[in-house]
């Protein structure tokens, strides 16, 4: 292992587009700000506005405080952009490593806890749909693209055959991962399942492919694309299959498309 890379500060990288435009409110406000208040700016679940400021202040661009409020009750949390000056050094990677190594050694089923913690974190930082809402199986899976997309995976939705990929091209925790599959790569695992089981999509993920190539993960999606795009290849063939069975269902004549009571009238 390299102890240098290992030790060196991280480099911060680029926040991404719904994160820099929270950090963005935050600068606008000039005073400390409750997460329903950004939520409500940029249009975000407040679950998933708490995870974008969190990570901010992580980052050392943002302050969290407790908020006074007036009625009893469990006070709220503010934050407020930092003004000036860079952020404290970060290494957060030592601590992923330390972790991960702890984990793996400790637990004895470490994949199994993993997957299990990926899922609560994926259900927490997703939007719920509103009761009765059903969300079909294309925007399922474009939104859970979104949100890895947003985490820094680059990914890729791609249909295939009954279900979908999703290709992702870049691991923001590549390193860790290398060393600690069975932890690091689980957790991302449990974090695509949690994250469409909030959604109550009809597609899960039934399995993660790591390093299929030097720089590409992928995550393979159960799941009818009957429910999909338009532009989806399965869905002509569903529709196809469909059309099939209700043809079968009236005795339709697939050669002439005339159907058993239409025969019958016309012989009577």
């Amino acid at each position: 292992m390299d102890v240098k890379a290992l030790l060196a500060p991280d480099a911060g990288p680029p926040l991404g587009q719904r994160r820099a435009d929270v950090l963005g409110l935050l600068r606008a406000a000039g005073s400390p700000v409750g997460v329903r208040e950004i939520a409500g700016r940029a249009g975000l679940h407040p679950n998933t506005a708490r995870f974008h400021l969190d990570a901010l202040v992580d980052a050392g661009l943002a302050t969290r405080a407790s908020q006074a409020r007036a009625a009893p009750g469990r006070p709220s949390m503010a934050y407020q952009a930092v003004e000036g000056g860079a952020p404290g050094r970060r290494q957060y990677r030592l601590l992923a490593e330390m972790l991960a190594s702890l984990i793996a050694v400790v637990l004895a089923q470490p994949g199994e806890a993993a997957v299990e913690a990926g899922r609560e974190w994926g259900r927490y930082i997703t939007e719920r749909p509103a009761p009765f809402q059903r969300t079909n199986a294309y925007g399922a899976v474009e939104g859970l693209a979104a949100t890895l997309r947003e985490l820094g995976f680059a990914p890729e939705s791609v249909a295939d055959g009954a279900g979908y990929q999703l290709r992702l091209r870049q691991c923001p925790f590549r390193e860790v991962a290398e060393a600690h599959q069975e932890v690091v790569c689980q957790l991302h695992l449990g974090l695509m399942q949690g994250a469409l089981d909030q959604m109550r999509a009809p597609v899960t993920v039934d399995g993660l492919q790591p390093f299929a190539e030097a720089s590409l993960c992928v995550a393979h999606l159960a799941g009818s694309q009957a429910q999909g795009s338009p532009a989806s290849p399965g869905l002509a063939g569903a529709q196809a299959d469909q059309a099939t069975r209700a043809d079968q269902t009236t005795g339709a004549d697939p050669a002439t498309g005339t159907d058993q009571a239409t025969r019958a009238t016309q012989e009577g």
